[in-house]
Formats: structure tokens, sequence, C-alpha cells
């Protein structure tokens, strides 16, 4: 929930659409349930996801330590 609340602090989502993407994601017991958000909403999240350039980060390698 940390990356939402980022995209809020970012104004990339309303303060509406997080709250409802939060609750779905609360609800939801697997990914496939996530993928069946309202695809208006799916689709907010997913730009929200590429103007954060979120997927970059998951393409790094892991932090050696």
């Amino acid at each position: 929930m940390q990356t939402l609340d980022e995209m809020l602090a970012l104004h990339l989502l309303t303060a509406d659409q997080h709250a409802e993407i939060h609750a779905w994601v609360a609800q939801a017991k697997t990914p496939e349930a996530i993928m069946q958000m309202r695809p208006a909403l799916w689709r907010r999240l997913e730009l929200a996801s590429v103007l954060m350039n979120f997927d970059a980060d998951l393409m790094q390698p892991p932090a050696q330590g």
C-alpha cells in the first residue's frame, strides 16, 4: 500500500481513486482478483505506475549488501 500512498502524494491518483484501489486490493485474495478491478480504475493505476517509473525499479538487480 506504500506505493499507492506515494501515488496519492504525487497527485497521480485522486483521494477517491486511492481509497477505491486500496479497498479493492485489501479484499482481493489473489493477483487474478486484483486484476478484476473495474477497467477505468485499472487504467488509472497503470498510468500512475508508468508515471512513477515503477517497472524500472523492478528491473534493477538486487543490491549487494
